[in-house]
């Protein structure tokens, strides 16, 4: 049944009839009369006894009302919730990213955004690699990607960001007499600890590794292991200047020559993202200097 027809019945109960009913329905007589008849005729049942001065429900009518009034509170609830996340009172931004990010920028931007939205919540989903966080999108696990910008997005709306600096974090002893900033071909004759199965790391610092990758002397891909090796003088690693200056601070960080980037930006599917995600959209680009288009999505 229509929901206004709902309204009408509980109106025309707590009313009393069919008058004063319309007239805080402020709908014509005639047409509240004619809506109280056509969900008659849809339920099948007579809803009212007529035959007195003011109308009283017959059984299957008190039937109605418990369920009519029930379906009203529902839609009432229902509409404050949803005003809750339109005004961004409430509301959850599930995003997706891969190893590469899953520090910087993802911390800070995080960061920021339960600084500035306390009332929202952030959920961060795992990947293996750009084509997992596309995947993982497509299968509606997150709504908002962060990946490589080199990465084929064509079937996503995608919002370039920024870059990483990847620098070389080495121990001291295995570094000793290298300039700074490195030549990458001298990167070959370092002994690394990499994780030689992601493609997208993979592709990016291939000229950092000989032809048989005999350089890569630990083929790592735990993170925190990967940074424990380097703080412990097994090896040194090509990481995010962020990341080898906060988890390898015993490390020296050379950058290198010619410099070496990862430019990374934001994913999500065509359409009008939630509140909640919009949000984070904002504060990703801020985070990284990116003006804001107001009238990008619509009304907020």
């Amino acid at each position: 049944m229509d929901l206004h027809l709902v309204t009408y019945f509980v109106a025309v109960v707590d009313h009393g009839g069919i008058t004063k009913a319309a007239q805080s329905l402020y709908i014509s007589q005639p047409s509240l009369s004619q809506a109280i008849r056509t969900l008659e005729r849809r339920l099948g049942v007579t809803l009212f006894d007529r035959t007195g001065r003011r109308l009283e429900l017959t059984e299957a009518g008190r039937k109605l009302d418990v369920a009519a009034r029930r379906i009203l509170a529902d839609v009432d609830r229902a509409k404050l919730k949803v005003e809750a996340v339109r005004e961004l009172r409430a509301g959850r931004v599930d995003i997706v990213t891969h190893g590469a990010f899953s520090i910087d920028p993802v911390v800070e931007m995080i960061r920021v955004f339960r600084e500035r939205f306390p009332l929202l919540s952030a959920r961060v989903v795992a990947a293996d690699g750009p084509s997992g966080v596309l995947a993982s999108l497509r299968r509606g696990e997150a709504e908002i990607g962060l990946t490589d910008a080199a990465a084929d997005h064509a079937t996503f709306t995608a919002i370039p960001l920024g870059a990483q600096e990847l620098v070389l974090a080495a121990p001291p002893d295995l570094t000793t007499g290298v300039a700074d900033p490195v030549p990458r071909r001298r990167v070959r004759s370092i002994p690394l600890v990499f994780d030689i199965a992601d493609p997208g790391s993979s592709a990016i610092i291939g000229d950092l590794i000989d032809d048989d990758a005999r350089n890569v002397v630990v083929d790592c891909a735990h993170p925190t292991a990967t940074w424990d090796l380097v703080e412990r003088g097994t090896a040194a690693t090509i990481a995010p200047r962020v990341v080898a200056e906060q988890q390898m601070p015993g490390s020296r960080r050379f950058r290198l020559d010619p410099p070496l980037t990862r430019a990374y930006g934001l994913v999500f599917r065509a359409g009008r993202p939630s509140p909640a995600a919009m949000a984070f959209i904002a504060v990703a680009k801020g985070h990284v200097g990116v003006t804001s288009d107001p009238t990008e999505f619509g009304d907020w």
